[in-house]
């Protein structure tokens, strides 16, 4: 079994990701075989507990404030409503659960205390917890941690030079900052991004080159394809071809061999047969459930019928790492310290997303 390599040039991988098809195939196919059951994909549930209204201008979003969309937003979730959504999701075969929230960053408040509390309770059902808050300082890291946190979400999305061609609001140096923060802790870290935002090949593999250079590697890499909604700035993108998303999660596969490759948004664009060779190549992991925070996502029916035919079997939770422990609130060894911390606003402008926002006056207006 290869060790895995840190020191990954752009050169290096882009070589990988033009490797001819049937070679790229045979090669990611057989370092998956290595290090992971080819027959055995994890199912995960993605539940979006606070919807809509955030500050960000994310291109390819939405749920941003700014964008005339048709998402319904809605209030904090409760923990019993939580709870309910996670034993439907365990009772279908999820063995983790995702919840993401419409923040730009945690703040320490009752909010993040009901977050808190979610986590010990989905913990509780023995199933992995994973959250996707937007930026978390190291304190509230450690919190998180110590209520049971499995895993923490916080994607690149691109490469650093095309960042600036999709999202103004923050930098990309916050996206390493609070991956370095959620390292501090036990939490495993979840990280990878969208293709089919109109990047180039170079900048799909410049994303690979910021994730498999940290040290160590994200345990879990998401590969999403861009659901291009309608009122975002990204509404007129074309669906990303599946042979872009096979050779993404196939070159995915090659440079971080022991990660979690997660096949994530736009799996309703992709046939069975595509799926399948996505699942040859390395992806083992599926979000199921009729919705991805908002976008549309296959019926949790359908994907047990494709597995089915697959011969592929769910993974059970704590294959990869073990159950966190469980510190109830009243014993914890941290408390909320307040914090402001004064995340980057790098302030130019993007042409599409003001276009979108200005609809959305337009729009709005009325």
């Amino acid at each position: 079994m290869r060790s895995t390599k840190h020191d990954w040039t752009k050169e290096e991988i882009l070589e990988i990701y033009n490797k001819p098809m049937m070679e790229l195939l045979y090669v990611a196919a057989s370092i998956h075989r290595e290090h992971h059951d080819p027959n055995t994909v994890q199912v995960s549930t993605l539940l979006s507990i606070k919807t809509g209204g955030c500050p960000e201008d994310c291109g390819y979003c939405p749920q941003a404030a700014r964008y005339h969309t048709d998402i319904e937003g809605n209030d904090l979730m409760s923990v019993q409503q939580v709870k309910a959504q996670a034993l439907r999701a365990k009772a279908s075969g999820s063995s983790r659960v995702c919840m993401g929230a419409a923040w730009r960053n945690v703040k320490d408040g009752p909010e993040f205390d009901q977050v808190l509390e979610m986590v010990r309770t989905i913990n509780k059902l023995d199933m992995e917890v994973c959250c996707t808050l937007g930026m978390v300082t190291e304190n509230q890291a450690k919190r998180l941690a110590e209520a049971g946190l499995y895993a923490y979400n916080h994607n690149l999305d691109t490469s650093e030079e095309y960042y600036k061609e999709v999202i103004s609001t923050r930098g990309y140096e916050d996206r390493l900052q609070t991956i370095e923060n959620v390292r501090k802790t036990n939490v495993t870290v979840c990280s990878g991004g969208i293709i089919g935002m109109g990047e180039s090949v170079e900048d799909r593999v410049g994303m690979l080159v910021a994730l498999a250079t940290l040290n160590p590697q994200p345990e879990s890499v998401p590969i999403n394809a861009l659901v291009a909604v309608e009122g975002t700035p990204m509404e007129d993108e074309k669906p990303v071809e599946i042979w872009d998303m096979i050779r993404m999660v196939a070159t995915t596969r090659v440079v971080m061999p022991k990660t979690q490759v997660r096949l994530s948004a736009g799996r309703t664009e992709m046939s069975r047969e595509g799926q399948a060779l996505c699942f040859f190549v390395g992806a083992n992991s599926i979000f199921a459930g009729d919705k991805l925070l908002t976008t549309p996502n296959p019926d949790v029916n359908e994907d047990m019928e494709m597995f089915k035919q697959l011969g592929l079997n769910p993974q059970k939770a704590f294959v990869k790492a073990p159950q966190p422990e469980t510190v109830e609130a009243s014993e914890s060894a941290y408390e909320a310290l307040g914090e402001k911390p004064k995340w980057t606003r790098p302030g130019h402008s993007i042409e599409r997303n003001e276009t979108a926002k200005q609809k959305h006056r337009s729009l709005s207006a009325k």
